[in-house]
């Protein structure tokens, strides 16, 4: 790809930005670690909701959207579509508890919750575990997505690729070490409206070149289904996706419930609790998740869409392993100087957005829920902000040690899934049942790990079915143990439950805690609603920019309905009261 000197230009000073913020924020973020991890508890909910957005939106999204495109049309992005359902219900079951809980790290929970040796055995367990293996798996496939995009942009060998990546990643832990949570959600804001921003240039430019000619002109070229929203189960062609009744049970009916999966983690936790632990109150709290649930799921995907459609037309021979690099080559032949720059900042903040958050709350489960937990109990403030910036050099340098020996991205993600299959129903249930113990929630985070050992190398089960597996064996070994073993101290109990007033079946712990089964019921039917808003405006959306009028009438219609419905629930149960 030919750049000029402009385009270098804007590539630098977007860096110089981002560096400058980081510098701004460097006092404030110095204070104590609660403003360093959660920038003082004071955060507007759209400001909260943007930053989870722009996180989510990393380096290799556009182009693994470009993949499932060009496979299985637009239906193929019920890949992740999917994962809506677990998002919207942290926004009206959860959200509030988060807020209300006071703490710095969703880890730091187990401890409200459950009690003892076994406890606090969990949290220290849990910090290395998702703090630094997990977190690194997922921090080396966005560099791997870099890599690949670094290759094509540049021509830069892959012998010397990790030297690029360790120059991206020292950027990206300097600013975020020095100005903590605060400094990375500002670079977030300004990362996410210029990745949005050149994403949206491009395919605007792309859908009315002479190549494509416009809306009718697509459509016309595009293979039969291509455009169709919805998949078909079982055999397929012309573009639609075909799933087996397995897969599409394990995407729509399983997933979004059973796995732990980062920024879609049932029950909330993970970086979307620190972001929703930050804001200002309770209300900002839900706030920022639904916005973030419209964001993520109904505004964002349609540029990549359409960049990815035009792709189809503009580039029909590509094979199938190429076929994501459509949405690069319609970058390098249709962006004139400066947008190409513009566009190339646009992926380089997206990878930025994401890496920061990345290390910033995999360094808050170190600090505080390792370090400050059993190793230096009585660290200063000082101190423990400084093990802080330490511990986010930590985490990077063993994300970068673990990249080198990651060969794709699909293989972490599958990896990512089916290491926690089974545990987002304890992590679920804990906040409305009060016989789930400790007991419940380490074998739900140990038994998918001994699950998927036997799955790939003793039944040798592919996906799906080793993951029906592993969420089988997970979920009937917690039940199992749970109610084998005594429920926690009820002074434990009865303090996390006057705490957080959850819902649910807590009887046990007060008499007078019943079991309100309509105002469960209302928030059922808010979560029923918000998933139809979402839905409804994703799909008015597309049909509005493919000029599908009918449809386009009737999806607006649907999604003003839900609007309506979900104020008119939340009126019921005072959701979103002050």
């Amino acid at each position: 790809m030919t750049l000029t000197s402009l385009d270098y230009g804007i590539m630098i000073g977007f860096v110089l930005i981002s560096l400058g913020i980081g510098l701004y924020f460097s006092k404030r973020a110095s204070r104590n670690v609660d403003s360093f991890f959660l920038g003082g508890r004071n955060m507007p909910w759209w400001l909260a909701g943007i930053s989870m957005v722009a996180t989510t939106f990393a380096a290799d999204t556009p182009l693994a959207v470009t993949e499932l495109v060009a496979s299985s049309g637009i239906a193929g992005n019920w890949l992740w579509w999917n994962m809506l359902a677990g998002g919207m219900l942290t926004t009206f079951f959860f959200a509030r508890y988060w807020r209300r809980a006071g703490i710095l790290t969703d880890l730091e929970l187990i401890e409200l919750r459950y009690s003892g040796p076994l406890a606090r055995f969990l949290r220290g367990f849990r910090a290395v575990y998702f703090g630094v293996f997990l977190n690194c798996v997922v921090i080396g496939w966005v560099n791997l997505a870099l890599s690949s995009l670094l290759e094509v942009f540049f021509e830069i060998p892959q012998e010397e690729m990790f030297w690029y990546l360790t120059g991206a990643m020292v950027l990206v832990a300097l600013y975020s070490s020095l100005s903590g949570l605060i400094g990375v959600v500002f670079t977030d804001f300004l990362q996410f409206l210029v990745a949005m921003s050149g994403c949206i240039i491009l395919a605007v430019i792309v859908l009315n070149s002479p190549e494509i000619g416009g809306v009718e002109q697509l459509k016309s070229r595009l293979p039969e289904g291509t455009l169709n929203f919805f998949p078909s189960i079982g055999e397929g062609g012309g573009g639609t996706l075909a799933l087996g009744l397995g897969s599409f049970l394990a995407y729509i009916g399983m997933q979004w419930w059973a796995s732990w999966y980062p920024g879609s983690e049932p029950g909330g936790g993970g970086y979307v609790a620190q972001r929703m632990m930050s804001t200002k109150d309770e209300k900002n709290a839900i706030y920022s998740s639904l916005f973030f649930q419209i964001g993520h799921y109904a505004l964002r995907p349609w540029p990549w869409i359409i960049v990815a459609l035009c792709a189809l037309v503009l580039y029909p021979d590509l094979a199938d392993a190429d076929k994501k690099l459509g949405y690069v080559y319609a970058m390098r032949d249709f962006l004139p100087s400066g947008l190409k720059g513009l566009l190339l900042v646009a992926f380089f903040a997206a990878y930025m957005s994401t890496i920061s958050t990345q290390l910033n709350w995999g360094t808050s489960y170190l600090i505080n829920d390792l370090y400050r937990r059993f190793i230096r109990p009585n660290a200063t403030q000082k101190q423990l902000v400084n093990a802080s910036r330490v511990g986010t050099l930590l985490v990077m340098l063993v994300a970068l040690s673990i990249t080198p020996f990651m060969t794709s991205v699909s293989g972490a993600w599958e990896f990512i899934i089916e290491a926690a299959a089974g545990l987002g129903l304890v992590l679920i249930l804990r906040w409305y049942w009060w016989r789930v113990n400790a007991w419940s929630e380490i074998i739900a985070t140990v038994a998918p790990l001994v699950a998927l050992v036997l799955s790939r190398y003793v039944l040798h089960l592919a996906f799906p079915e080793s993951f029906f597996f592993i969420v089988g064996v997970t979920t009937v070994s917690w039940i199992v143990v749970t109610l084998l073993t005594p429920p926690e101290d009820a002074e434990t109990l009865k303090t996390f439950y006057e705490r957080i007033r959850p819902d649910g079946w807590w009887a046990g712990v007060d008499p007078q805690a019943k079991f309100d089964g309509k105002r469960l019921g209302t928030l059922l039917l808010m979560w029923l609603s918000g998933i139809g808003l979402v839905y409804s405006t994703l799909f008015a959306i597309g049909q509005w920019i493919l000029h599908e009028w009918d449809q386009a009438i009737l999806y607006t219609g649907a999604a003003i309905l839900f609007i309506l419905a979900v104020r008119t629930l939340a009126r019921r149960v005072k959701i979103f009261a002050d």
